[in-house]
C-alpha cells in the first residue's frame, strides 16, 4: 500500500491568493515545521495502522513508494529514515539521495541488516530499540518451548480433524518442569527468558560472550558455562538468544547439534542465520535431536517446499516475537524519541556506534 499521510498533505487554499487564516493557517504552519521522515509502508510488511499516529504527531511522513515517484523533490527534505522489518533497505544509492538525512532509526534490537560503519561515516546516526522488545520476545520463546514440548499444535490439528472420532492418548510430550534449559546469549532477552523459566523450576545454564555478575546470575538462578559445548551436552532445551554477528553466524551446525541430547529441543528466537539449515534438517531427520521450534529462519519466509516445512518435529512461527500491539507501539515510540533527539542535536538515547 502506498500513500502519503495527512501530515504530508497540503491544506486547500482559502479566499484570494493566500492560505486560510486562523487555526487552519496555524495548523498548516505547524505541519510545515515538522521534519520529514521516510518510512517503508503501512500494513503488509510495513507498520500496523494503529501506530502511525505516533509518527504523524512529530513528522511529515512519506512512504517509500511515494518517495520513488519524485526522489529529487523529496530527497533533500528528508532528515529521518525509519527502518521496519529491514525496509526501506539502507543502501548507498538511497543514502546518496538523502543529503539532509540525520538518523536511521531502526525498529528492533538487531542491526545486522545495517552497515553501521558506512552509515555513520556519512555523519548519519543509527539507533535501535533495545529493552522494549524483551518481554514480548521472551514470551514467544517460552511459548515455542512449551508448544514444542507438549506438541500443542499437533494436538490442536488432531482435535479439529474431521477424521478424529475417538480419544487419542498416544500424543506424548516431554516434561518441561524440572528440565534443563541452556540459554546461549544472556543479554536482556536471555535474562527475561531465564526469569520465566524459574516458574517451571528449570535448571538454567547459560553461555555468553562475557560472564554476567554474580548478582545477575543469582537473580535468575543461572549457572555459567564457559564453553558452549558443555551447555549443549547438558541441556534438554537449547535456547538461542544471541545477536547476529560474524561470530554467531552458523553458530549451530553439524558438530554442535551432534553434542546435544537425542531428546533435546532447539529453540531459536534470534536470527535464522545463527543455525545451519542443512545441518538442522539432517539432525531432525536422523533423530540426532528431538525437535526444533523456530521464530526465525533464513530466508524469511523459507521457500515453499523447503525440508524444514515438512518435518513433523519442527514448529515454525513467522518472526512474530515482538508482535503485540503494546510492544509495537513502544518500539515506534522509542524510534520517534531517538529520531527527534538526533534531529534536534540532542544526546540520542539508543545510538548504535560502529
Amino acid at each position: 500500500m502506498s500513500r502519503v499521510y495527512p501530515a504530508f498533505a497540503r491544506l486547500p487554499a482559502g479566499i484570494g491568493s493566500g492560505p486560510p487564516r486562523g487555526p487552519a493557517r496555524e495548523k498548516a504552519v505547524m505541519e510545515e515545521e515538522k521534519p520529514w521522515a521516510l518510512i517503508s509502508e503501512v500494513d503488509g510488511w510495513g507498520y500496523p495502522e494503529e501506530v502511525t499516529d505516533i509518527m504523524n504527531q512529530h513528522f511529515q511522513i512519506i512512504c517509500f513508494r511515494e518517495f520513488l515517484k519524485s526522489p529529487l523533490l523529496h530527497g533533500p527534505k528528508i532528515q529521518v529514515m525509519f527502518v521496519w522489518n529491514g525496509f526501506p533497505a539502507v543502501e548507498p544509492s538511497l543514502l546518496s539521495s538523502l543529503p539532509s538525512l540525520k538518523v536511521v532509526a531502526n525498529g528492533g534490537v538487531g542491526i545486522d541488516h545495517l552497515d553501521v560503519r558506512y552509515i555513520t561515516s556519512l555523519g548519519v546516526k543509527v539507533t535501535n530499540t533495545p529493552s522494549v522488545v524483551s518481554d514480548a520476545t521472551a514470551d514467544i520463546a517460552m511459548g515455542l518451548l512449551l508448544a514444542s514440548a507438549r506438541r500443542i499444535v499437533e494436538g490442536h490439528q488432531t482435535a479439529v480433524n474431521p477424521q478424529t472420532t475417538s480419544p487419542l492418548h498416544h500424543l506424548m510430550g516431554v516434561e518441561v518442569t524440572g528440565s534443563t534449559l541452556g540459554i546461549v546469549g544472556m543479554g536482556h532477552i536471555g535474562s527475561k527468558i531465564a526469569q520465566r523459566s524459574k516458574g517451571f523450576d528449570m535448571k538454567i545454564l547459560y553461555h555468553n560472550r562475557n560472564r554476567r555478575s554474580v548478582k545477575d546470575e543469582q537473580a535468575v538462578g543461572a549457572s555459567y558455562c564457559e564453553k558452549v559445548d558443555d551447555l549443549l551436552k547438558e541441556s534438554d532445551f537449547v535456547m538461542l538468544a544471541v545477536n547476529l554477528t560474524p561470530e554467531t553466524t552458523g553458530l549451530i551446525s553439524h558438530r554442535e547439534l551432534s553434542l546435544m541430547k537425542p531428546t533435546a529441543t532447539l529453540v531459536n528466537i534470534s536470527r535464522g542465520q545463527v543455525v545451519d539449515n542443512d545441518a538442522l534438517v539432517k539432525a531432525l531427520q536422523s533423530g540426532t535431536i528431538r525437535a526444533a521450534a523456530l521464530d526465525v529462519t533464513y530466508p524469511e519466509p523459507l521457500p515453499r517446499g523447503h525440508p524444514l516445512l515438512g518435518l513433523p518435529n519442527v514448529l515454525i512461527t513467522p518472526h512474530v516475537g515482538t508482535n503485540t500491539v503494546a510492544t509495537i507501539r513502544r518500539m515506534v515510540q522509542r524510534m520517534v524519541e531517538n529520531a527527534l533527539a538526533a534531529v534536534r542535536g540532542q544526546p540520542v538515547p539508543n545510538e548504535v556506534k560502529s
